[in-house]
Formats: C-alpha cells, sequence, structure tokens
C-alpha cells in the first residue's frame, strides 16, 4: 500500500513508539499517510516498528533511538533531525513512566525519573520542535496524559501529578498558541490494556474486576488521539465512562476527590 491521506508528505515524531498506545499511534499516523520518526530506547524494537509500517502503508519511517531521559537528549536528537533536514510536522509526546506504590518507599531516583521524563522531556520536546512549527505556519502537538490528569491519586502520587501537569500545560499552549497555526492536544486516556498495566501491583486484576467497556484497547485509543490531534481539538478523553467519571469529579469537593483515590489506590495495594 502507498502512502496516501491527509498526512501524505508529512512527518509525525512519535516517542515511546515501541510499545503500547504509542506503537498504536505509530500505525494511525502511517495508516494515514504521514511518515514517521520513532523514538524509544529500544533499537530493535523500533526497527521492528518501523519495517512494518513501511510494508503495511508504503511510508517512510525513521528510526532514532534515545532516552529522553539522559542530559541534553531532547536537545541531541532535534540537532539530528535538523542536521538531515527532517521537519517534524507532528509531534506526539507520548513516553512516559509509572509508579505504583507508597511514596515513602519508593527510590527517589525512581520518582525523579518520572518527573524527568514524563514532565522535563516533554517539556523540551515540546518548546524545541513548536518552534520551527511556527516558524513554518503551523503543525500539531499531542501530549499523552491520562485521566489521573484530573484528580489527585494515592499510591500513584507522582504519575498523577506529572499528567496534571502536561494537562495545565497543554492547556495553556492550545490557548498562547491559538493564532499561530500550531494546536496542542492532551490526550487523557483512562485505563487501557498495555504493557504499563504489567508495571502495576495488581492493575491486571482491578481492570479484569471493572465493567465491560470501562477499560479501552489502545488501538482504539490511539484512533481517537490521532482524531483529536488533526482536528486541533484541546482535550480529548476516549470513553463515555472516562469522560463522565471525569465530568463528576468536577462537581465534586477537594476532599472527597481525595478520599475516593485513597480508596481506588487502597484496593490495588
Amino acid at each position: 500500500m502507498s502512502a496516501h491521506g491527509e498526512g501524505k508528505g508529512k512527518t509525525a515524531l512519535i516517542t515511546g513508539a515501541s510499545a503500547g498506545i504509542g506503537w498504536h499511534l505509530a500505525h494511525e499516523f502511517a495508516r494515514h499517510g504521514f511518515g514517521l520518526v520513532l523514538v524509544a530506547r529500544t533499537q530493535s524494537k523500533l526497527d521492528e516498528l518501523a519495517a512494518l509500517v513501511s510494508d503495511q502503508f508504503g511510508v517512510s519511517a525513521v528510526v532514532q533511538p534515545a532516552d529522553l531521559t539522559a542530559p541534553g537528549a531532547p536537545r541531541a536528537l532535534f540537532d539530528e533531525l535538523e542536521r538531515r533536514q527532517i521537519p517534524i510536522d507532528v509531534l506526539v509526546n507520548d513516553a512516559g513512566m509509572v509508579h505504583f506504590g507508597r511514596f515513602q518507599e519508593a527510590p527517589l531516583e525512581e520518582l525523579l525519573g518520572i518527573v524527568e521524563l514524563n514532565n522535563r522531556a516533554l517539556l523540551a520536546m515540546t518548546r524545541l520542535f513548536v518552534a520551527p512549527m511556527i516558524r513554518g505556519g503551523g503543525g500539531r502537538v499531542l501530549n499523552v496524559a491520562s485521566v489521573a490528569a484530573f484528580q489527585p491519586m494515592p499510591s500513584m502520587a507522582v504519575y498523577a501529578a506529572t499528567k496534571a501537569f502536561t494537562l495545565s500545560l497543554g492547556e495553556a499552549l492550545c490557548e498562547e498558541l491559538r493564532d499561530t497555526g500550531v494546536c496542542v492536544t492532551t490526550l487523557c486516556p483512562g485505563f487501557t490494556s498495555t504493557d504499563m498495566l504489567d508495571d502495576i501491583e495488581g492493575a491486571r486484576s482491578l481492570a479484569a474486576r471493572m465493567p465491560e467497556g470501562a477499560v479501552l484497547e489502545p488501538a482504539r485509543v490511539a484512533r481517537e488521539g490521532y482524531r483529536a490531534c488533526i482536528d486541533g481539538v484541546a482535550v480529548h478523553i476516549p470513553g463515555i465512562s472516562n469522560q463522565l467519571a471525569v465530568r463528576l469529579i468536577g462537581l465534586q469537593p477537594r476532599w472527597l476527590v481525595r478520599a475516593l483515590g485513597g480508596i481506588l489506590g487502597r484496593r490495588v495495594l
């Protein structure tokens, strides 16, 4: 199949592309004709993905292995793509880390690593790649947050806090860049059936007890995220149940929101 569709002649850079939602986002952008720059730590997984989307959709796929938590990594990636004259039309910040457990028992280095990847690297990537988008007259940024962005999450305190940062930054930039042709979309999925659930002790068993339709497939999240990004939607929450939950959270007093988060956290611990 040859490249076609609204992405023909354009390039999307996707971090965290080697697994989960990022892997499916790569397929979704390729399906619509976008060339890809694939970023993650493991080159072998990126090579496999690049070959797959190239064969299936006929798009170019450039592999750029990188640990975005390393000092200067976002700048080095940006400079390399500038050197190779690969302009980025869509930036997808999907790379992320999660920790579940008691805050006081977590290694400090692990908690700081979550902030480094989920926030600092995302901020750096956005700042670096938005500037040439503005000079070129337009572009898109898709930042992957979580429904955890809308409430404090005891037992996932740092993860939820980083996602709240992502949501706030994205909404602010959506307005700030309104007249530049660049749109920033924040995607806020809830429970999604990815390998990340395996990183949270008890998450699989909790997901199995949730109502039908409450746990989404990553392919669906990617489809909805892609469409929201291209259409310039500021915030998108996949799934009716997640949308309703976020609306209800917004109507409750903060003490109740905290308490409900604590109950959920203790169910998994």
